[in-house]
């Protein structure tokens, strides 16, 4: 990764989950934060999440408070439930605009992006992004069948990291006690 004066993390938080689970990675989020930030002076590391009523009080609660007390802004999108004309439960909505106007609106003042996440939607931000002169660094995988990244997203990136490429720097650290 690249190091860059001013940079802004956003970190589509379903689609990481769905990766290092995928690739069987036990994520610390402190470690992936400190090795996005590198060196740069100056970092704010956005996390995107969409949330049911039920996950807002329980293990996704717990992660989001946590993020929020150790270095990300926390960005939470509540999701509606309904069920449809066949019995259907069906979610609606989508953290996939939300992050992508604060992409925008912080591009004026970064001079490079990393875009953490796979969601091919976000193709026409990188480009729109990368107009304003900067950078583009996309992170997700290629590792897994099918991939979790869509290809016209890494062809648009400037840089494409594979998550896999940095488990062992991300993953977390289990200290066995005995006792």
């Amino acid at each position: 990764m690249r190091n860059f004066e001013r940079n802004a993390i956003f970190i589509d938080g379903a689609n990481l989950n769905m990766a290092v689970s995928c690739l069987g990675i036990d994520l610390d989020y402190g470690r992936l934060l400190r090795l996005l930030r590198g060196k740069a002076s100056s970092t704010q590391a956005f996390y995107y999440a969409a949330v049911t009523d039920a996950q807002a009080d329980g293990t996704i609660h717990r992660l989001t408070d946590w993020l929020g007390h150790n270095g990300y802004i926390v960005v939470t999108k509540q999701i509606a439930e309904s069920i449809d004309r066949f019995g259907r439960l069906r979610a609606r909505g989508s953290i996939d605009v939300d992050l992508a106007v604060a992409a925008l609106a912080m591009a004026d003042r970064v001079d490079a992006v990393t875009l953490v996440s796979g969601n091919g939607a976000y193709r026409s931000l990188i480009e729109a992004v990368q107009r304003k002169g900067v950078r583009v660094s996309v992170v997700s995988t290629i590792r897994t069948q099918p991939p979790i990244i869509a290809e016209e997203l890494r062809r648009q990136a400037d840089d494409f990291v594979d998550i896999d490429d940095l488990a062992e720097k991300i993953r977390r650290v289990r200290v066995d006690t005995v006792g």
